[in-house]
Protein backbone atom coordinates (compact mmCIF):
# COMPACT_ATOMS: atom_id res chain seq x y z
CA UNK A 1 0.00 0.00 0.00
CA UNK A 2 2.93 2.76 0.88
CA UNK A 3 4.37 1.70 -2.22
CA UNK A 4 1.63 2.53 -4.02
CA UNK A 5 1.13 5.76 -2.75
CA UNK A 6 4.81 6.41 -2.73
CA UNK A 7 4.15 5.59 -6.73
CA UNK A 8 1.50 8.39 -7.21
CA UNK A 9 2.86 10.87 -5.73
CA UNK A 10 5.84 10.52 -7.71
CA UNK A 11 4.39 12.99 -10.25
CA UNK A 12 5.44 15.75 -8.18
CA UNK A 13 8.92 14.02 -7.54
CA UNK A 14 10.48 11.75 -5.07
CA UNK A 15 11.21 14.30 -2.50
CA UNK A 16 8.30 15.95 -3.00
CA UNK A 17 6.61 12.34 -2.34
CA UNK A 18 8.58 11.64 0.53
CA UNK A 19 7.81 14.73 2.29
CA UNK A 20 3.56 13.89 1.91
CA UNK A 21 4.17 10.87 3.06
CA UNK A 22 5.69 11.34 5.96
CA UNK A 23 3.38 13.98 7.16
CA UNK A 24 0.38 11.44 7.27
CA UNK A 25 0.10 9.47 10.58
CA UNK A 26 0.38 6.37 10.98
CA UNK A 27 3.00 6.49 8.59
CA UNK A 28 5.25 9.24 9.61
CA UNK A 29 8.86 9.44 9.25
CA UNK A 30 9.19 5.59 10.06
CA UNK A 31 7.30 4.37 7.02
CA UNK A 32 8.99 7.19 4.58
CA UNK A 33 12.53 6.68 5.53
CA UNK A 34 12.45 2.93 4.70
CA UNK A 35 10.51 3.61 1.43
CA UNK A 36 13.17 6.38 0.57
CA UNK A 37 15.90 3.84 1.46
CA UNK A 38 14.46 1.41 -1.10
CA UNK A 39 13.63 3.77 -4.15
CA UNK A 40 17.76 4.47 -4.01
CA UNK A 41 18.27 7.80 -2.16
CA UNK A 42 21.16 8.04 -0.38
CA UNK A 43 20.33 8.66 3.57
CA UNK A 44 21.71 12.44 3.72
CA UNK A 45 18.62 13.56 1.23
CA UNK A 46 15.93 11.04 2.77
CA UNK A 47 16.43 11.62 6.80
CA UNK A 48 15.84 16.04 6.47
CA UNK A 49 12.78 15.68 3.80
CA UNK A 50 11.45 12.91 6.31
CA UNK A 51 12.39 15.05 9.87
CA UNK A 52 10.64 18.06 7.87
CA UNK A 53 7.86 16.61 6.73
CA UNK A 54 7.14 14.47 9.86
CA UNK A 55 7.05 17.46 12.06
CA UNK A 56 5.36 20.65 9.89
CA UNK A 57 1.57 19.89 11.20
CA UNK A 58 2.98 18.61 14.99
CA UNK A 59 2.74 22.09 16.05
CA UNK A 60 -1.08 22.04 14.84
CA UNK A 61 -1.66 18.73 16.25
CA UNK A 62 -0.39 20.45 19.89
CA UNK A 63 -2.65 23.03 19.48
CA UNK A 64 -5.70 21.33 18.36
CA UNK A 65 -5.27 17.77 18.69
CA UNK A 66 -7.40 17.07 21.53
CA UNK A 67 -10.54 19.13 19.84
CA UNK A 68 -10.00 17.28 16.90
CA UNK A 69 -10.68 14.01 18.54
CA UNK A 70 -13.25 14.86 20.60
CA UNK A 71 -15.06 16.65 17.71
CA UNK A 72 -14.32 13.17 15.64
CA UNK A 73 -16.02 11.57 19.15
CA UNK A 74 -19.14 13.77 17.88
CA UNK A 75 -19.45 11.74 14.50
CA UNK A 76 -21.13 8.60 14.13
CA UNK A 77 -18.66 7.16 11.68
CA UNK A 78 -15.89 7.97 14.03
CA UNK A 79 -16.94 7.82 17.39
CA UNK A 80 -15.78 3.93 18.54
CA UNK A 81 -12.22 4.89 16.83
CA UNK A 82 -11.62 8.20 18.13
CA UNK A 83 -12.96 7.01 21.39
CA UNK A 84 -10.53 3.63 21.45
CA UNK A 85 -7.58 5.58 19.52
CA UNK A 86 -7.81 8.32 23.53
CA UNK A 87 -8.14 4.90 25.70
CA UNK A 88 -5.48 3.75 24.05
CA UNK A 89 -3.03 6.80 24.27
CA UNK A 90 -4.58 7.61 27.61
CA UNK A 91 -3.27 3.97 28.79
CA UNK A 92 0.10 4.96 27.58
CA UNK A 93 0.43 8.08 28.90
CA UNK A 94 1.72 6.79 32.52
CA UNK A 95 5.00 5.69 30.99
CA UNK A 96 5.29 9.70 29.30
CA UNK A 97 3.79 10.82 32.47
CA UNK A 98 6.63 9.67 34.68
CA UNK A 99 9.55 10.93 33.06
CA UNK A 100 8.02 13.82 31.62
CA UNK A 101 9.97 15.12 28.74
CA UNK A 102 12.35 12.43 28.67
CA UNK A 103 9.32 10.03 28.46
CA UNK A 104 7.56 11.77 25.73
CA UNK A 105 11.26 11.42 23.90
CA UNK A 106 11.49 8.06 24.75
CA UNK A 107 7.94 7.10 23.04
CA UNK A 108 8.24 8.67 19.70
CA UNK A 109 12.15 7.63 19.33
CA UNK A 110 10.95 4.00 19.92
CA UNK A 111 9.40 3.47 16.25
CA UNK A 112 6.96 1.19 17.42
CA UNK A 113 3.87 0.89 16.07
CA UNK A 114 1.38 3.77 17.57
CA UNK A 115 4.41 5.63 19.24
CA UNK A 116 5.01 8.42 16.48
CA UNK A 117 4.97 12.21 16.47
CA UNK A 118 1.25 12.54 15.85
CA UNK A 119 0.85 10.25 19.12
CA UNK A 120 3.29 12.06 21.13
CA UNK A 121 1.48 15.53 20.51
CA UNK A 122 -1.57 14.39 21.43
CA UNK A 123 -0.68 12.78 24.72
CA UNK A 124 1.04 16.05 25.53
CA UNK A 125 -1.85 17.96 24.90
CA UNK A 126 -4.03 15.25 26.81
CA UNK A 127 -1.31 15.77 29.60
CA UNK A 128 -1.01 19.90 29.34
CA UNK A 129 2.67 19.70 28.58
CA UNK A 130 3.82 22.71 27.84
CA UNK A 131 3.75 23.28 24.01
CA UNK A 132 7.90 24.18 23.56
CA UNK A 133 8.74 21.73 26.37
CA UNK A 134 6.32 18.75 23.84
CA UNK A 135 7.70 20.09 20.73
CA UNK A 136 11.43 19.83 21.56
CA UNK A 137 11.14 16.07 23.14
CA UNK A 138 9.09 15.17 19.93
CA UNK A 139 11.40 16.34 17.56
CA UNK A 140 14.58 14.94 19.15
CA UNK A 141 12.45 11.48 19.28
CA UNK A 142 11.85 12.12 15.43
CA UNK A 143 15.34 12.38 14.77
CA UNK A 144 16.46 9.61 16.64
CA UNK A 145 13.49 7.25 15.18
CA UNK A 146 14.91 8.64 11.60
CA UNK A 147 18.46 7.50 12.85
CA UNK A 148 17.10 4.23 13.86
CA UNK A 149 15.41 3.72 10.97
CA UNK A 150 18.10 4.51 8.61
CA UNK A 151 20.63 2.12 9.97
CA UNK A 152 17.77 -0.78 10.12
CA UNK A 153 16.78 -0.27 6.76
CA UNK A 154 20.25 -0.11 5.50
CA UNK A 155 20.98 -3.12 7.39
CA UNK A 156 17.85 -4.84 5.72
CA UNK A 157 18.49 -3.93 2.44
CA UNK A 158 21.99 -5.11 2.53
CA UNK A 159 20.72 -8.76 3.63
CA UNK A 160 19.00 -8.84 0.41
CA UNK A 161 21.26 -7.63 -2.49
CA UNK A 162 19.56 -4.33 -2.89
CA UNK A 163 22.30 -2.19 -1.28
CA UNK A 164 24.18 -1.43 1.52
Amino acid sequence: MLQELFDWLLGAGKEAALFMISMLPLIELRGAVPIGLAAGMPWYEVLPICYLGNLLPIPFVLMFGVRLLDWLATLKPFAKIAAGYKKKLLGKSTEVTKYARIGLFLFVAVPLPGTGAWSGAVIATLLKMPLRKAFLSIALGVVTAGVIMSVGTHGILSVFGFGG
